[in-house]
């Protein structure tokens, strides 16, 4: 039950800013972090780590040290998101964006062989567990920041670092492509991406540093209203919300994945057999194409957050994902014929616009469905478990079902298809939430709208 003392704060205008700036650096180091490693599986870590296996084995290994940081980011998300409940959400992302940046950084330094191939799944295990509430964290604190009317928009805009990052990566290795033979590459060139992301880490703990706290956490605090088991809380009260959220990360993460690694992947290991074209042409037409939606998405992703402002969640949400099922068919021939322009239009078909019309929703709609007592966990525990069977599963999972359908892309469509009924299954749990009183101790949906929850006392809160 709200009380006079539940009065959503007055936006902070220069904490806003900041917090955009800060939301989208660390955004950015995450997917600079999680798109250069992904270009490395698809292009370089299979013949330098796995050479043995074979071209197909070497790939699917490569992309199972990818997957691994996935497996990692839920733990992370339990481990972070109860931290961000109890302690606040400036000390995870600061945490979280040390963590990830440290172990992307010390890829770069890696041995080749069979030691190095087992610290490089140790450091991608490192990664995802800092990962596990990075996004989770700017986004949240965003949403609790911004004007109710545009918050979707604002809650949209730390993800302008994520394309930002994944174009920065992919920039990177196509200098490096064009600039290096493919022995020098192989041999010290691809370290170089991987040792210049401590330039970023710098950057986004400087600016987090002068960030302030969550007003409504503070309020939350201040009411003592924290709860000393936040994650628990979560597992027992807000079941549907949970499902609902995991569910609907399944095409918008999925189906990124496919788009933004496994075309690459597909079109160098597969495609090039029937189309007769070296695969570092076509690795040059697949990075070509995910530059291009990379850099379209930094302006897609809040156009739909703010469409979800004015139309509501759940219809852009639908709307993205009925998009991604119908793209799903044409868009994997498109990317089959090798044809750079027909490449270039179906990854950004799936990527800028179909998954990212999901992510410019679900940046305040994951925010509004869970309680104030437990945001911060819900959000990075659904988001991870989601992250982990969408994206982490879909290079390995992908490649191994076109290996057995002997290289036809009708796989990957039926597997995008697939993504996109979960998805649609999960709207059908949720509930709109535009315009949600954030300081709201209930969920929006399910039984923790009715749930009590004993709060912390006062001794837990001064440790």
């Amino acid at each position: 039950m709200q009380t006079e003392s539940n009065v959503p704060p007055t936006p902070d205008p220069r904490q806003l800013r900041r917090a955009i700036y800060t939301g989208a650096v660390g955004s950015a180091l995450e997917y600079y972090d999680f798109a250069l490693y992904g270009l490395a599986s698809a292009l370089v870590f299979g013949h330098i780590f796995f050479p043995s296996l074979g071209t197909t084995g070497a790939l699917l290994a490569s992309f199972a040290t990818y997957g691994a940081g996935f497996l990692a980011r839920p733990f992370g998300g339990l481990f972070f998101g109860s931290l961000g409940d109890r302690k606040g959400r400036k000390l995870v992302l600061l945490l979280t964006i040390a963590l990830m940046g440290a172990a992307t950084t010390l890829i770069g330094l890696l041995p080749t062989g069979p030691t190095g191939a087992v610290l490089l799944v140790l450091l991608r295990l490192l990664q995802g567990f800092g990962a596990g509430a990075e996004q989770t964290g700017a986004a949240t604190l965003m949403a609790e920041l911004a004007p109710r009317e545009r918050r979707g928009f604002y809650a949209a805009l730390p993800f302008i670092g994520v394309f930002s990052g994944l174009a920065l990566a992919t920039i990177t290795f196509r200098v490096l492509q064009a600039t290096l033979t493919q022995e020098q590459l192989l041999d010290w060139g691809w370290r170089l991406p991987f040792l210049a992301s401590v330039v970023l880490i710098f950057m986004a703990v400087w600016i987090r540093l002068k960030l302030k706290e969550s007003p409504v956490f503070q309020q939350l605090s201040q009411n003592q209203q924290v709860i000393e088991s936040p994650m628990r809380a979560v597992l027992r009260n807000a079941r549907r919300p949970l499902a609902a959220t995991t569910l609907m990360r399944m095409a918008e993460t999925g189906c990124s994945t496919l788009y933004a690694t496994v075309s690459i992947a597909f079109l160098t290991g597969f495609a090039s057999r029937h189309l007769g074209e070296s695969g570092a042409n076509l690795a040059g037409i697949g990075t070509n194409a995910v530059l291009a939606a990379s850099i379209l998405s930094i302006f897609t992703t809040p156009l739909f957050g703010a469409l979800s402002d004015r139309y509501g969640r759940l219809a852009v949400y639908r709307g993205g994902a009925l998009f991604g099922a119908l793209w799903a068919f044409p868009s994997w021939w498109m990317i089959d014929s090798g044809d750079p322009t027909l490449v270039c239009i179906a990854v950004v078909g799936g990527f800028a616009l179909a998954a990212n019309s999901m992510l410019g929703a679900q940046c305040a709609h994951f925010t509004e469905l869970f309680g104030n007592r437990y945001r911060y966990s819900g959000v990075a525990l659904s988001r991870e478990i989601g992250a982990m069977l969408s994206g982490g599963l879909a290079p390995i999972l992908g490649i191994f079902l076109v290996g057995l359908a002997g290289g036809g892309y009708w796989v990957l469509a039926l597997y995008t298809l697939a993504l996109t009924g979960l998805t649609l299954l999960g709207t059908l749990l949720s509930t709109e939430t535009r315009g949600r009183d954030l300081t709201a101790l209930d969920d929006a949906v399910g039984r923790g709208a009715a749930a009590p929850i004993a709060p912390v006392h006062a001794s837990v809160l001064q440790r």
